[in-house]
C-alpha cells in the first residue's frame, strides 16, 4: 500500500512539473507577409518584439506577393493560415471581412481610435464600419526624375503642365525617353493616370462627388484628364504597349529615362537596382496655377485571423504594430510612410518630401473608392486604359466603359 501511494505521489509530482513545463512554453505565433525582401526587416521587429514578451514566438513566413492571396484564401476557408497577417485595405480587405475571415479590433485595441481618419478608412469595414486592421502605411502616386539628366539638360522642376511636357520633350530631344512608363500591365496604365493626371478631374471635388453620385465618369473634366495621358505617349518608351513593370523599372534606374510615373514604395527598390541613383521627386503639374496632386491609399494593415486560438497574444504583437516604434522603424528601414500618430520622418529625407507632397492629395480614385465590387474601378480602367494609349478607343469610350461597368451594382448612379 504505501509503495502504492509512493507511486501515486510520485506520478502527481512529474504531472504536475509537466504541467509547470508546458504552461512555460512560449506561445507561437504565425505571421504571413507577402513581403520576402522586407524579411530581415521584420526578423528584428519580431526579435525586439519578443525581447518584451518572452513568452510568446513569433514565426515569420513571407509568401511572393503574386501568390501570396491565393494561398492565404485557401488556407483561411480551411480552417488554417497564420494568426497575424498582412492584408490589403479597401475592397481586398471587405472581401475577406465578408467571408467572416478577420476579426474586428476596435474594442480589442483602443490605440486604433488615435490614427487618423483616412489611415481607419483603409482599415474598415464599408459596411458596418468596423476596424479589421491595424493600418500600416499608406504609399502616394508621383513623379520621380534624374536628377543627372536635369542637371545635364539644364533643366527645372515643372510647375506647369506644358513645362513638363517641354522637359519630357528635352529628355526625348537628347536621346531619353521622356518617361520609362509602359502600357503592358493594365494596373500600370492606372497608376500613370494617378500619378499625373488626377488633379484636372478636380481631385478631392470630383473625388467627392463621384463617390455620391453626384457626377458620373462621363465628366466632361475626367474626359479631359483622360485625354492629358494619352499626351504622354509621345515620350514613353518605343512600343511602349509591350514595356512591362520591370523593364521600366531598369530603364529608370540605369538613367534610360528621365521620368518615372510610379508609386513612393519605388524608392527603396530603386535604390536596391542602382544605389549610385541620383533622383529626386515632384508633383506633376496640372491645371495651371494650382499645385500639382498627388495621389494617396492606404497601402496595408496587420489583420487578426478568425481561425486563430491565440487571441490574447495574436493581439499583443498587433498592438506592438500599432507603437511608434514599430512606425519609426518602418520609416528609417523601409523607406514606407507610417500611418501610427506621432511617427517623426524627418530622419529620412525622401519620406518628408512625400509627406511635403501630400499637404496637396487626392484620395487615388479607384483604389480608394471603387474596388469592393466587382467589376472593379480598376479593372475597367485597367483595361480600357490599354485600349485607349494604343488608340483602340477614345477617352469618350473608356469614361462610359467606366460608368456603365460601376453603374451596374453601385447605387448612386442608379438614381
Amino acid at each position: 500500500m504505501k509503495r502504492l501511494i509512493t507511486l501515486a505521489v510520485a506520478l502527481a509530482m512529474v504531472l504536475s512539473l509537466t504541467s509547470i513545463a508546458m504552461a512555460d512554453d512560449p506561445v507561437t505565433l504565425e505571421f504571413w507577409t507577402w513581403r520576402p525582401e522586407d524579411v530581415a526587416f521584420y526578423d528584428e521587429i519580431i526579435a525586439a518584439f519578443e525581447a518584451e514578451n518572452p513568452d510568446i514566438k513569433v514565426n515569420q513566413t513571407p509568401i511572393v506577393n503574386t501568390e501570396y492571396f491565393t494561398v492565404l484564401a485557401s488556407a483561411m476557408a480551411n480552417q488554417s493560415g497564420p494568426d497575424v497577417m498582412q492584408m490589403k485595405c479597401y475592397g481586398q480587405l471587405q472581401s475577406y471581412i465578408d467571408s467572416g475571415y478577420l476579426v474586428a479590433l476596435d474594442d480589442l485595441i483602443p490605440e486604433l481610435s488615435e490614427f487618423s481618419d483616412g489611415a481607419r478608412r483603409g482599415a474598415a469595414s464599408n459596411k458596418d464600419g468596423k476596424i479589421y486592421g491595424v493600418p500600416g502605411w499608406n504609399q502616394t502616386m508621383l513623379c520621380y526624375y534624374n536628377v543627372d539628366i536635369y542637371n545635364e539638360l539644364g533643366l527645372s522642376v515643372p510647375t506647369t503642365w506644358d513645362e513638363f511636357i517641354a522637359n519630357l520633350q528635352a529628355c526625348k530631344d537628347a536621346g531619353y525617353d521622356g518617361l520609362a512608363n509602359g502600357t503592358k500591365e493594365g494596373w500600370c496604365v492606372e497608376f500613370l493616370f494617378g500619378g499625373s493626371c488626377l488633379g484636372f478631374t478636380g481631385a478631392n471635388k470630383f473625388y467627392d462627388a463621384v463617390v455620391s453620385g453626384e457626377t458620373t465618369f462621363e465628366d466632361p473634366a475626367f474626359v479631359t484628364a483622360v485625354n492629358k495621358m494619352k499626351e504622354l505617349t509621345p515620350f514613353m518608351p518605343d512600343m511602349y504597349e509591350g514595356v512591362a513593370y520591370t523593364d521600366m523599372q531598369a530603364s529608370f534606374t540605369n538613367g534610360l529615362a528621365g521620368h518615372f510615373v510610379g508609386g513612393s514604395y519605388e524608392y527603396a527598390t530603386f535604390l536596391s537596382l542602382n544605389p549610385d541613383l541620383n533622383m529626386d521627386i515632384f508633383a506633376v503639374p496640372n491645371v495651371d496655377g494650382e499645385p500639382g496632386y498627388v495621389a494617396t491609399y492606404s497601402d496595408l494593415n496587420f489583420s487578426l485571423s478568425a481561425n486563430s486560438e491565440k487571441q490574447e497574444a495574436t493581439i499583443k504583437f498587433l498592438k506592438y504594430l500599432a507603437t511608434k516604434e514599430f512606425g519609426q522603424a518602418a520609416v528609417e528601414k523601409l523607406a514606407n510612410v507610417s500611418m501610427v500618430p506621432g511617427v517623426d520622418a524627418s530622419s529620412q529625407p525622401f519620406i518628408a518630401k512625400v509627406l511635403k507632397l501630400q499637404e496637396n492629395a487626392t484620395p487615388y480614385l479607384f483604389a480608394v473608392g471603387f474596388r469592393y465590387e466587382q467589376p472593379t474601378g480598376s479593372s475597367l480602367f485597367q483595361s480600357a486604359g490599354q485600349s485607349f494609349m494604343t488608340g483602340e478607343i477614345t477617352a469618350e469610350e473608356l469614361c462610359k466603359t467606366v460608368q456603365d461597368g460601376i453603374a451596374a451594382y453601385y447605387a448612386p448612379f442608379q438614381k
